[in-house]
């Protein structure tokens, strides 16, 4: 017989994984800004091009530092609420893909906090795309998987 993990299991692994994610994108963020400043590139179709980004995906809201941090908080805030309310219900991968989008969000919003803009440095060069980080990767990627797992959750119960 398969045993659920606890719900303090479940909170530990999430805030395990958080941790481990903000120092993993913090580090790489420092470590790639600090070598893109002459754009380089890093792997075929992908560039290292040092951009000061005040705005949030694909530059909207540029300069509104104030505002996007709020939303940073705002949904940070929903996030935890949600996993505490439905934390029976959510699985590893749920608890996973959730500590992914607050890093994501969380690092973003740090450094509009400690720079007054995000780092920006990957830039594709194969496609006309804004340059973007490790932090938006992260958010991108968990929103979509969140997405296709409520989809597929809901599309079951049918």
């Amino acid at each position: 017989m398969i045993r659920k993990p606890s719900n303090t299991y479940k909170l530990v692994y999430f805030s395990i994984t958080t941790v481990f994610l903000i120092i993993f994108n913090l580090y790489c963020s420092t470590y790639f800004s600090a070598i893109s400043q002459d754009p380089i590139l890093f792997l075929p179709g992908i560039k290292l091009n040092y951009m000061e980004n005040t705005g949030a995906a694909f530059s909207i809201l540029q300069d509104y530092k104030i505002l996007l941090i709020i939303f940073g908080i705002i949904a940070i805030g929903l996030i935890l609420w949600f996993i505490i309310k439905n934390i029976s219900d959510l699985t590893m991968k749920n608890m996973f893909f959730a500590a992914t989008l607050i890093t994501g969000v969380g690092c973003n919003m740090y450094e509009r906090i400690a720079f007054g803009f995000v780092r920006d440095y990957f830039e594709l060069t194969f496609v006309n795309f804004p340059v973007f980080n490790i932090s938006d990767i992260f958010i991108n990627i968990s929103v979509i998987v969140i997405m296709v797992m409520l989809f597929n959750k809901n599309f079951s119960k049918r």
